[in-house]
């Protein structure tokens, strides 16, 4: 199964460090794939739009994470990584494709990373400071976040990444 990990920079300096993702480091942040919850409200989908889905779930749980490390480059970080079904367990009511995972994933089980490039931080650094007007409904804020999600995040080779951070 594919699941998408939210992330942010320092996260992914660490998870690099470490050789694992490791999901308790996303503070309650639920990491997101493609669930029965996310096949039923999509239903017409095939497997990458309803993978895309998950990805830009997950680039949202990433502005979370951002907005809980004020010191962390307004940059999304989403991990892709593979695990076994039996690994990712729905995390209702936290979202349609939101999942949580009981244990690190090993860096040979990272298939690629999506990454702001430096020029969305702005976009992205107004829709984390969006999030909490947004949560009760707040149109304004809502089209913060809707911004900062049309921006597309960049595509990075599991390799890339040590090249990216420094």
């Amino acid at each position: 199964m594919r699941v998408y990990l939210p992330g942010t920079f320092p996260m992914l300096v660490e998870w690099l460090a470490a050789g694992a993702a490791r999901p308790s480091d996303l503070a309650g942040v639920p990491a997101h794939a493609v669930t029965a919850a996310l096949r039923e409200w999509y239903h017409d989908a095939d497997l990458d739009e309803l993978e895309h889905a998950a990805q830009l779930d997950a680039a949202v749980s990433s502005l979370r994470l951002l907005a809980l490390d004020p010191s962390a480059p307004r940059r999304r970080v989403v991990l892709a990584v593979d695990v076994e079904d039996p690994e990712a367990q729905p995390a209702s009511p936290a979202g349609r494709s939101a999942i949580t995972l009981d244990r690190a994933v090993p860096m040979v089980r990272w298939a690629s990373a999506l990454i702001d490039d430096v020029d969305a931080e702005p976009v992205v650094t107004q829709a984390v400071s969006a999030l909490e007007a947004a949560a009760p409904g707040d149109d304004d804020a809502q089209f913060d976040i809707d911004e900062a999600e049309a921006v597309e995040l960049g595509w990075y080779a599991v390799q890339e990444l040590p090249h990216l951070l420094h």
